[in-house]
């Protein structure tokens, strides 16, 4: 218990130390503190600088430190807040002041002796010349290369998200390693942007802290001279003193901070550290320090140098060199040997061992012709990148299948400005662009057609024509559907993807939707996995039905608990139906219109109780089928064909309404003719309730005479 209340008091702490730090920082400026917390403060200001500074050299990426901008902030009101502090008891005291930091810090740089005006002398000079290289070297420095990379990272952010990108359609990288890599991207802008900002605090300080310090010794002496009554040289050396020693503690942190800052906005975006980056730079040949130090030797032979120093410092050059070059040769020769060993192995054929006995295909691949590589070129915007991972998200959204990451390669047999897309290797679509054309089609609101090279869209069958780049505001303006050759593959490409989702789900993007869900619910995973006994596999079966039918399983809840109530001995079939009447009012809404009234023909009873009379389920589990004789069989597709043509021509989208037990054996029956044919099932309507107006626009019959 007392370990739990400990503990509990130290998150406390944890979590509002830094509160309360930046409060008291805010109230040193106007609060008068006591000397030994002056020097306390003081000793902590130089201790955080000298941390910050091995933080930055320790720290491999700039945007690693993503706190270092605040932290400037709150280093520097805090080294203000002290400077103002020691200001107030050294202008009150006078030389009575008793901080024993700023006495320290004088009598070292000014010196010990009562009276030595040339101690004074040095140790301001000293204390300017520390100030113009802060001001004019280290500050102004680091405040440009803010300034700059703040630019440049903003610039090239756009860029760096298209490579990303990139990198993901050629299956380069996952998924969730291109969020990150977006997440480091979006965090390094940020770091440089507020950086640039920060900078200024630095430099701002700087001037803030040079005003102090003459207001120090102007204020000192005046009140030390005319409140004190003190004489002219006790004044100065006094006020000398302190205003050396409390300029260099409020100084030497900042110069500190200032190094930082230049350091920190002047790295690399490489994960290794300074001093590997910098054993890397100073070792890449040894031929470098043998020349220098010859050099170094030689200038030791001229008159008056200081030969002591050069010749051996020419010799350890000179000798580094040496060491470095036998270990360059040494590197350079074992690379060689097995480089020809792998030659050799080739040669040969290699060992069998190295060669995979299965070779995996990708789920997902693109081939393009050589011509059309400028599609997928980062250098002009790579615009079909974008694209491809657009639909990869509208196909997560629309269908609820997370599609595999698409391999992007070139195919040299492919005719130039020819595409393949395949799935697991097998094509399945084809088709050709022109570069620098327009696909036209007439949609029926063209009031003028124009003249073009013939061709058909690729995911419809539309025709169309070509038309040149110069001529595409014409057709627009004629009243043509003008698509762009990005546009066009991935228009083929979603409905490609939309038509063969169940064959894109395997076993392996099932598992990771059910881990998925494991986490949000565990309840409904363990009642399917654990209690009902479902496999992967009957799953997989399960929902590779619905997407054969465009059914979206985004709701893989609901689908769960539906299995889960009905267990895994029922066939995978009437599994999908159980699960299709579950989702009735997904399905309805998909196919009604924007005010909600689905409208379809509807299946006679007499249609119904024949297609359950030749209903025939094979023993295998595969899907049941209608077997009926040749002449029923041709009324049943005339019919239906009929009703299809009809509800096409009044431009309402082919859809049946029929009995649940026979709603299968409808799709089952037609989907070789009619593939666009969608098939309902009354029960699917009634669970759609009220939220679905239902209007029969005809009934299919039985017509003997045909």
């Amino acid at each position: 218990m007392a370990n739990e209340k400990r503990q509990s008091f130290l998150e406390i702490i944890e979590s509002n130390v830094i509160a309360v730090a930046a409060i008291l920082i805010v109230l040193m400026l106007m609060i008068p503190i006591h000397p030994a917390l002056l020097d306390l403060f003081m000793a902590v200001n130089l201790a955080l600088s000298v941390v910050i500074l091995l933080i930055v050299l320790y720290t491999p990426k700039s945007s690693n430190f993503t706190s270092f901008p605040r932290v400037i902030l709150m280093t520097t009101l805090f080294g203000l807040g002290i400077n103002v502090s020691s200001t107030r008891l050294i202008l009150t005291k006078g030389a009575a002041f008793d901080g024993k930091m700023v006495r320290a810090f004088g009598t070292f740089v000014v010196g010990g002796k009562a009276g030595d005006v040339s101690g004074l002398v040095v140790g301001m000079v000293i204390f300017i010349i520390l100030i113009v290289i802060q001001v004019l070297v280290i500050t102004k420095g680091a405040t440009r290369i803010s300034e700059v990379a703040a630019r440049f990272a903003l610039d090239s952010m756009a860029q760096k998200n298209f490579a990303v990108d990139a990198e993901l359609n050629s299956g380069a990288i996952t998924e969730e390693q291109a969020q990150e890599k977006r997440a480091e991207i979006r965090r390094e802008s940020d770091f440089y942007s507020a950086m640039d900002g920060s900078s200024k605090f630095v430099s701002g300080n700087v001037t803030a802290g040079i005003f102090i310090t003459v207001i120090n010794l102007v204020a000192g002496l005046i009140t030390g001279m005319v409140l004190r009554h003190e004489p002219f040289s006790n004044a100065i050396e006094q006020y000398c003193r302190l205003t050396i020693g409390d300029g260099l503690l409020s100084q030497l942190p900042s110069l500190l901070l200032s190094y930082s800052t230049g350091l920190i906005v002047s790295g690399s975006n490489s994960d290794e550290l300074l001093s590997t980056q910098l054993k890397n730079n100073f070792s890449i040949s040894g031929k470098v320090y043998i020349i220098g130090g010859a050099a170094m030797a030689l200038l030791g032979f001229m008159p008056g140098m200081p030969w002591y120093v050069l010749l051996p410092l020419g010799g350890i050059s000179v000798y580094v060199g040496i060491t470095m070059t036998r270990s360059e040769a040494a590197s350079f020769a074992k690379k060689l040997e097995e480089e020809q060993k792998a030659k050799a192995g080739k040669q040969t054929g290699g060992n069998p061992d190295d060669i995979s006995p299965v070779v995996p295909l990708d789920p997902l691949s693109l081939e393009l012709g050589f011509a059309l590589i400028p599609l997928v070129d980062e250098e002009k915007g790579a615009e079909l990148l974008e694209r491809i991972t657009r639909i990869r998200r509208e196909s997560a959204t629309d269908l609820g299948l997370v599609v595999p990451r698409i391999r992007i390669i070139d195919n040299m047999t492919l005719e130039p400005s020819e595409y393949c897309f395949k799935i697991k290797g097998i094509e399945a679509g084809r088709s050709k662009l022109k570069l620098g054309y327009y696909m036209c089609m007439n949609t029926g609101g063209v009031t003028e057609e124009i003249t073009g090279e013939a061709t058909k869209d690729p995911a419809f069958g539309m025709p169309a024509i070509w038309v040149p780049e110069e001529r595409r505001q014409e057709a627009e303006r004629a009243g043509y559907a003008v698509v762009d050759p990005p546009t066009i593959v991935a228009t083929h490409l979603t409905e490609i993807l939309r038509n063969h989702a169940a064959e894109i789900l395997s076993i392996k993007e099932v598992s990771q939707i059910i881990n998925t869900i494991r986490e949000k619910n565990k309840d409904v995973v363990e009642a399917v996995m654990d209690t009902a006994k479902f496999t992967l596999g009957q799953i997989e079966k399960v929902l590779q039905n619905l997407l054969r039918e465009q059914v979206s399983i985004r709701n893989i809840e609901l689908i769960l608990e539906t299995l889960s109530d009905y267990g895994p001995q029922m066939n995978t079939w009437l599994l999908t139906e159980k699960v299709r009447k579950a989702l009735g009012l997904q399905i309805c809404l998909q196919y009604a219109d924007s005010d909600r009234v689905l409208r379809a023909m509807n299946l006679s009873q007499e249609w119904a109780e024949r297609l359950v009379e030749h209903e025939v389920i094979p023993n295998d589990g595969s899907k049941p089928f209608v077997a009926l004789d040749p002449v029923d069989g041709r009324k049943w597709i005339s019919t239906v064909s009929g009703a299809f043509a009809a509800m096409q021509q009044e431009n309402y989208q082919p859809i049946i309404v029929c009995p649940a037990e026979v709603r299968l054996l409808v799709k089952s029956s037609t989907e070789r003719e009619m593939p666009g044919l969608v098939v309902i099932s009354i029960d699917e309507v009634l669970a759609a309730g009220s939220s679905v107006s239902f209007e029969v626009l005809g009934q299919i019959e039985v017509n003997d005479g045909v």
